[in-house]
């Protein structure tokens, strides 16, 4: 009986141990994540932010998955760091500043409107500046 005991007792600390560590393991369900680009001619030159390839010096693009997810996905990007891509409105992780609506590579307009006198307050629509209250002016948000 002492055995039976025991024996329980050790699986039952055992399957805890391990339930716990699962846990800490797990990975964070943070949305923000880093697009991928990449070259259309060199497929192993790959970075996290746009910019030439090293290679040919063509741009790098984003990657056919990026590219899917934002048709499917309404996304938003940081305007100062174009690698900064969240699924939720909120604010860059780099700048702090708001985050906006991704439009590049989709059928809509690629225009946000900017503060010239504040360069963190963006829109994707015309307006005025919520600091000084000046006209928001059209950017092309290519970069």
């Amino acid at each position: 009986m002492k055995k039976l005991l025991m024996l329980m007792l050790l699986v039952a600390s055992t399957s805890s141990i391990f339930a716990q560590k699962s846990k800490q393991t797990a990975p964070k369900n943070d949305s923000t994540t880093i697009a991928v680009y990449s070259c259309p001619m060199h497929s192993d030159a790959i970075s996290d932010k746009s910019g030439k390839c090293p290679k040919c010096g063509m741009d790098l693009t984003l990657s056919k998955k990026e590219q899917m997810k934002k048709e499917v996905m309404k996304l938003y990007t940081c305007p100062m760091h174009s690698e900064v891509v969240s699924n939720h409105p909120g604010t860059c992780a780099k700048c702090s500043s708001k985050l906006v609506v991704d439009r590049r590579g989709s059928k809509q307009a690629a225009t946000v409107y900017t503060c010239s006198m504040h360069a963190d307050e963006v829109s994707d629509k015309p307006g005025k500046c919520p600091v000084c209250d000046m006209a928001m002016e059209p950017r092309s948000k290519k970069q």
